[in-house]
């Protein structure tokens, strides 16, 4: 038999532990369910699901022996007498979900369980909590003595709840995903005796696609879905393959490439692909999370839309390099080229130079406007006899040139042919004023400046104007 000072001792223990004790009795619990089994109940989930009130019938027989002095704190009761005279403010409501897995644990023969749940205190408030309940030993069969520690974790789960909300409400597209099948696909690989990441995906194509199907994806916020038009979560993750493909292919396995490296944050930009088809410009940065290095099981991804930086950024380098008028090239990137190829180039390279005829007279007899349309016809004439492997230049207000490398001397009559019959064929379509081209053409030679090419060029133009005009005379 215990002493009276070890009796002090263990109440003691009780009454000033720091975490929340109760001592229950469950015994008419258990006498509800040894009449339910003499009734032939062989499920109590069963059971449940057409007698939903047996919960609260349950939880109302528990009888509350003792608790300590930190369960009345927690609990804001004044008193013992306080709070056992105001149980039914304590167990209700949110209490029923975890209540019901506690009586399948005690119908199945547990005599102890663990999880989470809410409780309440006497002023109105919910509190997160993780409950533990066990039946002590010597009190098995009947119920009689059951400790409860419950741990309040409200503050935690506050501070989850906070962070999941910002989560979804980040403005940029973020997903939680688990990438430790792709560890251990690297394991295995280097287990085979691979080094060189790169050079097996290279020679293996293929296997970079069956790595992005190890990737699993563990959440993504409502950012997310709105930028690649999805649904709903399930509606993403299940046409993922729709979103990643072309162009993405290639800017992953660099990604995987980086990983193998050991490289496990970086940032790069790429294109993915939104379910409704549209093409999105993305910056994506990517970190395996702390404490994960070893496993890569929780990484997180965060996702930029740039489309919009992009494509001005597209159109400031084609204002650069363009002539707005006529969408050809302008003469800094006819002249950047010309460098280009000066430093590092093959013969042959021919060049033909243009000059509109006429362009003064239609701006005084017609206008600018018919001046600038005339310029814009010309344009198409070159636009349609060039292809994109062609430079092909306005390089002053009526002039133009196109950039041929590889084209040699014996190529080049029928070239000027093409570009006539193209005047031709725009002249018919066209009413006034008459579209006219003076041009001329010559080939690089071997120790030849293409700044010399340009100028022989331009003298053969000015002699075809000159035959131009001499036959104009004659008629």
């Amino acid at each position: 038999m215990p002493s009276s000072d070890d009796k002090e001792y263990l109440v003691n223990l009780f009454e000033y532990a720091p975490v929340s004790l109760w001592e229950q009795d469950f015994s008419e619990i258990k006498k509800l369910f040894d009449e339910l089994r003499l009734q032939g109940v062989r499920s109590l989930e069963a059971h449940l699901l057409m007698h939903a009130d047996f919960v609260d019938h349950c939880m109302s027989q528990i009888r509350v022996v003792d608790v300590n002095l930190a369960t009345l704190s927690m609990l804001k009761a004044e008193s013992k007498e306080h709070l056992l005279s105001n149980l039914d403010g304590v167990f209700r409501d949110g209490m029923k979900h975890h209540f019901r897995d506690e009586l399948l644990a005690l119908w199945n023969g547990n005599t102890q369980w663990s999880g989470e749940g809410v409780n309440y205190t006497l002023t109105g408030e919910t509190l997160d909590i993780i409950l533990h309940w066990r039946i002590l030993p010597e009190y098995e069969q009947g119920w009689e003595r059951v400790l409860v520690t419950i741990e309040d974790i409200s503050a935690r789960r506050q501070a989850e709840r906070r962070t999941q909300s910002l989560f979804e409400a980040s403005p940029i597209s973020l997903w939680e995903e688990d990438y430790s099948a792709i560890k251990e696909y690297f394991d295995t690989l280097r287990a085979q005796g691979v080094e060189d990441l790169e050079s097996y995906l290279r020679k293996k194509p293929e296997e970079v696609l069956h790595c992005a199907e190890l990737i699993k994806v563990l959440n993504v916020n409502q950012r997310t879905l709105d930028l690649f038009s999805a649904e709903s979560k399930e509606h993403l993750t299940t046409n993922l393959n729709r979103i990643f493909r072309d162009e993405m292919q290639d800017h992953f396995a660099r990604e995987l490439v980086d990983l193998w490296n050991g490289n496990l944050m970086y940032e790069r930009e790429g294109i993915n692909y939104s379910l409704s088809g549209d093409s999105i410009s993305i910056l994506l940065n990517f970190r395996i999370m702390p404490g994960h290095e070893e496993d890569f099981s929780w990484a997180l991804v965060s996702i930029q839309d740039i489309t919009a930086r992009k494509k001005a950024e597209e159109y400031l380098q084609y204002l650069g390099t363009h002539d707005v008028m006529t969408g050809l090239f302008n003469r800094a990137y006819f002249e950047e080229t010309i460098q280009k190829l000066d430093t590092d180039r093959g013969d042959p390279v021919a060049i033909i130079i243009l000059d509109l005829n006429y362009l003064k007279r239609t701006n005084d007899t017609l206008g600018h406007l018919a001046g600038d349309k005339l310029i814009r016809r010309a344009a198409e004439v070159l636009t349609a006899a060039f292809n994109a492997e062609h430079v092909t230049a306005r390089i002053g207000g009526d002039e133009f040139a196109v950039i041929l490398p590889g084209k040699d001397a014996a190529e080049i009559p029928e070239l000027l042919k093409q570009i006539q019959t193209l005047i031709d064929i725009n002249n018919k379509y066209y009413r006034e004023p008459l579209l006219s081209l003076s041009y001329g053409a010559a080939v690089s030679q071997p120790g030849l400046r293409l700044e010399k090419v340009i100028q022989l060029a331009d003298n053969a133009m000015y002699e075809n104007k000159a035959l131009l005009h001499r036959r104009r005379e004659d008629q």
